[in-house]
């Protein structure tokens, strides 16, 4: 396993990170959410993200458990706030200070740990004065209860005003997470360039493209049972975007990259986020530990400049490039 600094401080990730969106708790029962995050723990990963919306916070107490007993300073534990959660009432969602203290507490108690070592703003709050949430992260930081600030999903502008206020607060605004895969590049217009400027790092969600990159997803033939574009709870909804035969169709031409590196398809969408320098670390999430070890086999690859070209090609016209697609994605207002 490689390591990487997040952004311009002195946290080091792993380059891999486990993830638990749409699986813990949801997708995927107790015991085979422990046994994929025992896996990800054997194969040398230490980063592990999670938010309280996940399954509305039984993701983050599925994950705690999974940690228990292994050394809190041998970890980097991340999750986010701005969802609506519990009963979802008002106040339930957001970024006021009134959800951002209450939140921290419960991801704590869920998680079995007195910090979370990165705190990210789920999304950007309209309806929050953006110093109040600021000055409520700095508060948390303050306090003990985590050690930097991140954001997930924010414009280019939006993270700098943030990463301004940050500074005049004294706190650390490190770290980035969008989407971001061979198929999906709306960031590396604005954000991208932003951030390496300001000393922020990416960590990436959805590298494989909800599967997609796998090449498990064949025009003209079924679904496979129990994929993610069959699932009802969400999943299928997430990744309706990539699923048309011109998309698909373009991915199998990845196949036969692959196989000349020695790679699957997975591990070589994971190896291509992991060519950008501003990305610090890639989100893999898992059903089963062999996804996990599968995945893992990413780290450490580097991808050559005739790698890149000829995974352009194969590619085309169906790479989303347009970085207005952050902002247009993005909540106009708090979801109820």
């Amino acid at each position: 396993m490689k390591f990487r600094h997040l952004g311009r401080s002195g946290l080091k990730i792993s380059e891999i990170i486990y993830g638990n969106w749409l699986t813990h708790g949801s997708q995927v029962e107790n015991d085979a959410a422990l046994a994929c995050v025992r896996a990800a723990l054997d194969a040398g990963i230490t980063s592990f993200d999670t938010a309280d919306v996940y399954a509305n916070t039984v993701a983050e107490s599925v994950l705690g458990e999974a940690l228990a007993g292994e050394r809190r300073e041998s970890l980097e534990i991340f999750t986010k706030v701005y969802w609506p959660t519990g009963p979802k009432g008002p106040n339930d969602v957001g970024l006021s200070r009134k959800h951002i203290m209450e939140s921290i507490n419960g991801s704590l108690k869920r998680l079995g740990t007195d910090y979370v070592d990165l705190y990210q703003a789920h999304r950007y709050d309209t309806e929050t004065p953006l110093e109040e949430t600021m000055q409520a992260f700095a508060d948390v930081v303050q306090q003990g209860k985590a050690l930097y600030i991140g954001v997930s999903e924010w414009t280019a502008d939006q993270i700098r005003a943030g990463h301004a206020l940050a500074q005049d607060l004294g706190i650390q605004l490190i770290s980035s997470q969008p989407q971001y895969s061979m198929l999906w590049r709306v960031i590396e217009g604005e954000v991208v360039p932003t951030c390496e400027e300001l000393g922020v790092s990416q960590i990436v969600w959805s590298p494989i493209a909800q599967g997609v990159l796998t090449g498990k997803y064949v025009p003209g033939q079924p679904l496979p049972e129990g994929s993610r574009a069959t699932d009802a709870k969400g999943g299928a909804n997430m990744i309706a975007r990539f699923m048309n035969d011109d998309v698909l169709g373009r991915v199998q031409q990845l196949r036969p990259i692959a196989d000349d590196l020695g790679l699957t398809m997975a591990q070589l969408a994971v190896a291509w986020v992991l060519h950008n320098s501003n990305v610090a670390g890639a989100i893999i999430g898992a059903s089963r530990p062999e996804q996990v070890a599968e995945n893992v086999g990413a780290s450490g690859v580097n991808l050559g400049s005739d790698v890149l070209a000829a995974i352009d090609e194969a590619l085309g016209e169906v790479v989303q490039r347009d970085p207005a697609l952050t902002a247009k994605n993005a909540p106009a207002s708090r979801p109820a």
